[in-house]
C-alpha cells in the first residue's frame, strides 16, 4: 500500500516554499471566507458594525480633539474629514495586527490535525480587515457628501496605501503570532499596544501638532519612527487633496520598517513553523 509522509521543515528554498503555498491557494480562500462569516453571521447588524465602529470613533475623536481640544480652529477643511481619514487607516492597521497575531492560536485545532503551509493562516487574515476598511471608506464618502467635499485624483492610490499598511502590520503581527503560540501573554500585549496606539498615533490630529510645545522637535522625530504615522500621513495625502502634503519624513521610515520586519518575520516564522504543534 502506497503511503506518503510529509515532514514540516524549514530547509525548503524560498521558491519551493512559495510554490507549496500556491498549491494550497484554495484553502486560503476557504479560511478567508470562514473568518468573515464567523465574524458577522450571528450579529444582528451584521456588516453594519463595520460602519458603526468608524463612524462612532470619528464622531467621538472629532469632539474630543476638535471641539474640546481646539484642534479644529482655523482648519481649512472640516475637521471630521481629517479624523475620518486617520480612523479609517488606523482601524485597518489595528484589525490586521490583532487578527494576524492571534491567528495561529485561534486555528490550533486545524494546525494539529492536518498539514498545510502555516503561513496561509496569517495571510488570510487580511480579508477581515479588508471588509471593514471598504465599509470605512464608504463612511468617509458619506462624510464627504455631507460636507460637499470632493477628493482629487490621488484617491486612486488608496489601495496601494492599504497594501503598505497591511505589510506594516504583517511583519510585527507575524512575529507576535509565532511568540503567542508559546507565550500567550503576547496576545494581551498586542491588545494593550492597540489601545494606547490610538492616542500615540496621529489618528485624530495632524503630525504637525507634535511640533508644538517646548519639546516639539523631539516629539516630532519620535512620531516619525512610528510606522502608523507614515500610513496615516499617506492616507490623508491621498484622501484630502491639497490640504495634506506628502510627508517624506514619515514615509521613508515606514518603508524601511516594512522591509526589515517583513523579511525577518518570514524567516522567523519558517524557523519555528515545525514546532507549533508542540506548544499549541
Amino acid at each position: 500500500m502506497d503511503s506518503r509522509v510529509r515532514t514540516i521543515t524549514n530547509k525548503k528554498s524560498i521558491s519551493e516554499y512559495i510554490a507549496e503555498i500556491w498549491n494550497y491557494n484554495e484553502l486560503f480562500w476557504i479560511l478567508a471566507k470562514r473568518d468573515i462569516i464567523v465574524k458577522y453571521k450571528q450579529a444582528i447588524l451584521g456588516v453594519g458594525w463595520a460602519a458603526i465602529r468608524p463612524l462612532i470613533t470619528t464622531l467621538v475623536m472629532a469632539l474630543a480633539f476638535g471641539r474640546l481640544g481646539k484642534l479644529d480652529v482655523n482648519s481649512p477643511i472640516p475637521y471630521m474629514l481629517i479624523v475620518s481619514a486617520g480612523v479609517t487607516i488606523w482601524l485597518f492597521f489595528s484589525q490586521c495586527l490583532t487578527t494576524i497575531s492571534t491567528s495561529l492560536v485561534l486555528n490550533s485545532n486545524l494546525i494539529t490535525k492536518v498539514y498545510f503551509p502555516r503561513l496561509i493562516i496569517p495571510i488570510s487574515s487580511i480579508f477581515i480587515g479588508l471588509v471593514d476598511v471598504v465599509v470605512s471608506l464608504a463612511v468617509f464618502a458619506g462624510i464627504c457628501l455631507y460636507y460637499q467635499y470632493l477628493p482629487d485624483w490621488k484617491l486612486i492610490l488608496v489601495p496601494a496605501i492599504l497594501a503598505l499598511t497591511f505589510l506594516a502590520s504583517f511583519g510585527i503581527g507575524l512575529i507576535a503570532a509565532v511568540l503567542n503560540v508559546k507565550y500567550r501573554d503576547i496576545g494581551q500585549l498586542i491588545s494593550f499596544v492597540v489601545q494606547f496606539g490610538t492616542f500615540l498615533s496621529p489618528v485624530a490630529y495632524l503630525t504637525d501638532a507634535y511640533k508644538t510645545g517646548t519639546n516639539g522637535d523631539i516629539l516630532y522625530k519620535l512620531a516619525m519612527l512610528n510606522p502608523v504615522t507614515g500610513c496615516i500621513d499617506a492616507m490623508r495625502w491621498a484622501m484630502l487633496g491639497d490640504f495634506a502634503a506628502f510627508n517624506w519624513n514619515s514615509f521613508i521610515p515606514l518603508v524601511v520598517f516594512i522591509l526589515i520586519t517583513f523579511f525577518y518575520s518570514i524567516r522567523f516564522f519558517r524557523k519555528h513553523e515545525d514546532s507549533f504543534v508542540d506548544y499549541i
